[in-house]
């Protein structure tokens, strides 16, 4: 995990796109996407049935190394609002113990809009915690600090002749936007319009690596 401050407020990033907040002694996530598989194997598509167990294991440990006793997951948790129906036996207990022991906050995304909770913690449109706005998609007219997900950004970068594609979060000076921590999503460039219209043409991608947190502004 690598410092990032943002608001005001100081965090620790992983590669793999959790935020731990100390002082809040809470960890936030985004765009889970827990049952992605069933739900394109339900349309005909058969994809290895392991997305959530994968997901749930990494965001078990990420629970378990930073000791925390709140998690907020930032939207589109389940890739529909029936997704934790078909979670497996397995993934459905593991889920269970963490949100059993948790302060668990379900914030609603455009995928899972309308979901009923079967799996534990509680469900928010959006909250405000040590005055920033947590919500599934930024709204670019909202000037309060705000921490989102949705467009699962990645950054492209060109090493020794190769590109290659890493999660990144996406920062202005009011606006953070998380990218995807399941296992099984794709991402979007962190420069694309959709994105830029959002936080600003001066917005930074933070890429975590293993010991430091690398900067690239967007516009280059």
């Amino acid at each position: 995990m690598v410092p990032l401050s943002f608001a005001g407020h100081d965090f620790f990033a992983t590669p793999e796109g959790a935020l731990h907040w100390p002082v809040e002694q809470a960890l936030l996530v985004a765009d889970l996407h827990l049952e992605k598989a069933s739900w394109f194997a339900a349309g005909g598509q058969m994809l290895p049935p392991y997305d959530s167990q994968a997901t749930l294991e990494a965001l078990s440990k990420e629970i378990e190394r930073t000791g925390v006793t709140r998690l907020y997951c930032l939207g589109d948790s389940f890739h529909d609002r029936f997704g934790c129906d078909r979670l497996p036996e397995t993934a459905r207990e593991l889920l269970a113990s963490m949100t059993a022991r948790l302060d668990w906050v379900w914030i609603v995304g455009n995928h899972d809009s309308g979901f009923v909770d079967h799996c534990g913690g509680r469900i928010e449109v959006e909250c405000e915690v040590g005055g920033i706005v947590l919500r599934h998609e930024a709204e670019e007219n909202d000037q309060r600090p705000e921490m989102s997900g949705h467009y699962h950004p990645k950054y492209r970068l060109s090493l020794k002749g190769r590109s290659v594609s890493r999660r990144c979060f996406v920062a202005s000076a009011s606006k953070l936007i998380l990218p995807a921590f399941g296992a099984f999503t794709g991402g979007l460039d962190a420069g694309h319009p959709e994105i830029l219209k959002k936080v600003g043409p001066s917005a930074t991608a933070l890429v975590p690596s293993s010991d430091r947190l690398l900067r690239f502004p967007i516009a280059a």
